[in-house]
Parts: structure tokens; sequence; C-alpha cells
């Protein structure tokens, strides 16, 4: 039997656009065993989806808290040693950073394979490479299809990506059920995530605001993100009328369950757009502005993605460089458009 390992720490984003590559080795090998190590923030994504069969959890939040410690060099030797148990014949670093190469030496797994292109001199400790089409971080080559080149190479399917969430349990479907109760059952439910955690990735608050003013009484209006969130929530939502706001109420199994309840999900480049996509119900709708589209966007059918007409686009940098007009392309995405949008999708 075939035991393939993915090494995929973080972030949000990032995991699920690796889920494509889960679905396809287990398409062309059913019968194979798929470990995944990922760290704490992004497990609910892995842990428990029906194609991965252990999921290893690098708690980080917990590491950070406690700082360089013994405890945490026991608790990374326990995780080394849990999954050298478990025998993988390969093990696939898909992260291709410091980060996630740093375990391959600890790991007695015969084939590491990695992508070329990689970063921090990660390729250094596989001792099997793929030439990869693009680079690592090529603004113009979708992250998910880079992913799927390590599908293709070990003869799985490469050309459908497919993207699948655990499925929620009815403790979560009977929670969300009850905090979107009070929408009315005449309107298209528009879920708006705002909040992301570069600075430079969020789109301008009187953007928002016109977007909003605009929705206002032509669809349900749901907000979603964290505790911190609610200020900025507060103030592009102050026209709405009777807004259901759940910042800091989900986690994020409970938010893939908010967006299996939307029609529609406006946010920035975010874990939220991600999750959103992979709910697969919902038209996605995702502002860019200093990251690339093309490699992050969701795709297909289902989603459509504005981002700035600038010369400096995208930068990719999480601080702006500009001296003058700081941040920039978080004003240059024309809300009008996205408000076009909006209209043919709630008139369809």
């Amino acid at each position: 039997m075939l035991k393939i390992l993915i090494l995929r720490l973080s972030a949000i984003g990032d995991t699920i656009h690796t889920l494509p590559l889960v679905n396809a080795l287990k398409s062309k090998y059913p019968d194979c065993q798929i470990g995944w190590v990922v760290e704490d923030k992004a497990s609910l994504f892995v842990e428990g989806h029906k194609n991965v069969d252990k999921c290893f959890i690098i708690p980080k939040k917990t590491w950070k808290k406690r700082g360089l410690s013994i405890q945490n060099i026991k608790d990374f030797f326990e995780i080394i040693n849990s999954i050298n148990a478990q025998n993988y014949d390969i093990v696939l670093d898909t992260q291709q950073l410091l980060k996630s190469s740093i375990l391959l030496p600890f790991l007695n797994i015969k084939r590491k394979i990695t992508l070329s292109g990689g970063r921090e001199f990660s390729q250094l400790f596989s001792n099997e490479t793929v030439k990869a089409s693009h680079e690592l971080f090529d603004p113009d080559y979708h992250v998910v299809k880079r992913n799927l080149e390590l599908a293709q190479y070990l003869g799985a399917p490469a050309d459908a990506p497919v993207f699948e969430l655990p499925q929620a349990g009815s403790e979560t479907v009977t929670k969300i059920k009850t905090l979107l109760d009070s929408l009315a059952p005449n309107k298209k439910n528009v879920v708006i995530s705002p909040a992301t955690t570069w600075e430079n990735k969020h789109w301008d608050e009187n953007c928002w605001k016109q977007v909003t003013d605009w929705l206002n009484d032509r669809a349900n209006l749901i907000f979603t993100g964290m505790d911190a969130d609610l200020p900025l929530i507060k103030r592009i939502s102050t026209s709405v009328k009777n807004p259901v706001i759940l910042a800091g109420q989900t986690n994020l199994a409970e938010l893939a369950e908010v967006f299996r309840n939307a029609d529609i999900v406006i946010s920035p480049d975010s874990g939220s757009a991600h999750i959103a996509w992979a709910a697969e119900k919902p038209f996605v709708i995702t502002i860019f502005t200093a990251t690339a589209a093309k490699r992050n966007a969701p795709y297909g059918q289902n989603c459509a993605c504005f981002f700035p007409d600038i010369e400096c686009y995208p930068c990719m940098k999480r601080k702006c460089k500009l001296k003058k007009d700081k941040n920039r392309c978080c004003k240059s995405v024309d809300a009008l458009k996205v408000i076009n949008k909006l209209q043919d999708l709630l008139t369809r």
C-alpha cells in the first residue's frame, strides 16, 4: 500500500490550495494512505477530511507562547516519531520554505520530493526534485496548478482541481441555522468578510461602504470576521438595516457553514475567500490589492476577482514601498465594477 505524507504547514488559503493535490492522489491511488503535517490554525480543513488518513498538527500557537523551551523540543520529536512510525513511502514538500523543509532530515522516508524553484534553500533537504513549470511565487501562474504538478509527476490527474472541505457536524449546522434565523427568505444572502492580516490587502473603507449602501434592502447582509474586525464592520455597515454581524462568533469550521448558506461572498484576498471557494456553493467575489489575482484567486464559473490597474500591481509585499500615496492599490479597485457584478448576480 502506497503511503504519502504532505508537508503544508500554513496558512489557511495555502492549505486549501493544497487540497486538490490530495484529492488527485486519492483518485489515482484509492487505496493509498495520506498523511498531512499542518499547523494548528489550518488543521480544521485537514483533520477529518475524507481523503486524509492521518493529521499531524504542529502546535504553533502553543510553541510561540512558550518561546524557546525544552518542552517545545520534546513536542517536536514526539511529532517526528509519530510520523516515522507510519512508514511513509513518499513525502511531498509543497510549502518549499525552510519552515517545512527543516523537517525532512528527521523523517525516515525514502523519497523526499519537492518542486524546483523553492525558497530559503529548501530544495537542499529533498532528494528528488521535479522540474516545475513556473517559480514558486510567479504572479501569473496559479498556485493550485503548481501543486498539481506533483500529482502529475506521480501519475495522478492534474486537469480538474477538486476542492472539498470536511462536512459540518450537526452541532455546527444547528448553530449557524440559529444565527441566520432572522434572514428574510425572499432575499439572497450576501456575506461580507472585509478584513485580512495584511494592511495593504484591505480594500478602502469608502469602497466597502459604497457596496454595502447599494446592497442595503437588496439582499440579506451577513458580516464575518474576528472580534478585532468589529470596528471596521460597524463603520462600513452604518446604513445597513438589520445586518447580521457574526464577527467573533464562529470558528473556521462554522465560518465554512456560513458560506454554505450564502449566495454570494465578498472578501479581499484572505483565508475567508478561499474557505468560501472550497465551500463550493456561493459565488465568490475577491478584491485584490497588493497580491496577484492570477496566482491566488478562486477560479472557475462561480467566482470573479477585481484588481488595480496600476503600474506597481502586484507588488506581493506585506508593506507598501511607496513614499507618496501609500497603499494606493487599496483605493484603486472601483466599487462600481463590483456593484455592477452584484447587480447581475442578484437578478439571476
